[in-house]
C-alpha cells in the first residue's frame, strides 16, 4: 500500500467531490444550450398584433428558427420575424416578394411579376380594393406583408426589407397547444 487510506492516492480527490464537479461541469453546459441555443439556434417569440390573422393571432407563440437563411435563401410564403426599419421592433410577416421580383396589389389581389397569386390563408372579407405598386424588390431583400392587408405595417409602407433585419424563419406554432404545430 501507499500509505493511503483505501489505496487511493494523496493527490485525488474523493469519489464524491468528482461527482460534484461533473455534475457542475453538465449543468454548466446545458445553461449553455439553452442560452446559447436562443440567441443563435432557434428562439420563441409571441405574436403582437392582428395582422398575420387569421393564420396567427395576438398571444400565439412560434418558434423562430435563426438558421434558417444561414443555410438557405428566403422564400415566398415563408413566415419570418425581422426587425422594422425605423423603430427595431420584432414583427411578423409572411414574404411575398424576394430580390428581383415585381410586387404589386391589383384591385386588393397581389401580383408577382405579373401574374395573380393565389393566397388561401388571406381572409378576403377583410381585403379592401387597394392598389400598390408594382415596385421592384432589390437584391438582397424581401417584400414582406401581413395575412390580414387590410390591417397590417408592412412592406407597402416602409418599403422592401434588407435581409440583414431578418431574425428567422417560423417553423413552428408552439401555442396554443390545441393550434400547435403547422401554420
Amino acid at each position: 500500500m501507499d500509505g493511503t487510506a483505501h489505496g487511493r492516492s494523496a493527490l485525488a480527490p474523493p469519489v464524491a467531490a468528482r461527482g460534484h464537479g461533473r455534475l457542475l461541469a453538465l449543468a454548466a453546459g446545458l445553461i449553455f444550450l439553452v442560452v446559447g441555443g436562443r440567441a443563435f439556434v432557434a428562439e420563441p417569440v409571441g405574436v403582437p398584433s392582428e395582422s398575420m390573422a387569421p393564420t396567427l393571432r395576438p398571444g400565439d407563440s412560434v418558434l423562430v428558427n435563426k438558421l434558417a437563411y444561414h443555410l438557405g435563401d428566403p422564400r415566398r410564403r415563408d413566415l419570418v420575424v425581422l426587425r422594422q426599419p425605423g423603430s427595431g421592433e420584432l414583427m411578423l410577416k409572411r414574404i411575398v416578394g424576394v430580390g428581383g421580383d415585381r410586387v404589386g396589389v391589383e384591385d386588393g389581389v397581389l401580383h408577382v411579376n405579373g401574374r395573380a397569386i393565389g393566397e388561401s390563408f388571406v381572409n378576403r372579407r377583410l381585403v379592401d380594393s387597394v392598389y400598390f405598386g408594382p415596385v421592384r424588390v432589390p437584391s438582397g431583400a424581401v417584400f414582406v406583408m401581413g395575412d390580414q392587408r387590410s390591417n397590417s405595417l408592412d412592406s407597402r409602407t416602409f418599403g422592401a426589407v434588407p435581409r440583414s433585419r431578418i431574425v428567422g424563419r417560423v417553423d413552428l406554432r408552439i401555442w396554443p397547444p390545441s393550434a400547435a404545430g403547422g401554420l
